[in-house]
């Protein structure tokens, strides 16, 4: 079983920085490209660039959830176990749209 995985050190060596140098260099480009003529913004170096791209990273791509639909699949195993008035209870819910606020401001 081992055997098979000593093929990815190497290529994980090479991979990883060289994945790192063109995603900075990358946003690093396209960020001097558009963003000081049309904003007036300055210019990124490439750590400014790859610090970017880390921080978008964790605000807008997570940090890993199971792959593609990965949150779905978790709702799924969860709604599993309900039982058919939770899962009732739910569905008027999303009906109504999370209306979470009004039911306590219609008794004010």
């Amino acid at each position: 079983m081992r055997r098979r995985w000593y093929w990815i050190v190497p290529f994980a060596i090479v991979g990883i920085p060289l994945f790192l140098f063109i995603g900075g260099e990358v946003v690093m480009h396209l960020w001097n490209w558009l963003l000081p003529p049309l904003f007036g913004w300055r210019m990124l170096t490439f750590w400014q660039a790859l610090g970017l791209l880390a921080l978008c990273r964790i605000l807008f791509g997570g940090l890993g959830h199971g792959g593609p639909g990965g949150r779905r699949r978790h709702w799924r195993g969860r709604c599993r176990d309900w039982s058919p008035e939770e899962r009732e209870k739910f569905r008027r819910a999303m009906e109504e749209g999370y209306d979470f606020g009004s039911a306590t401001q219609k008794g004010n």
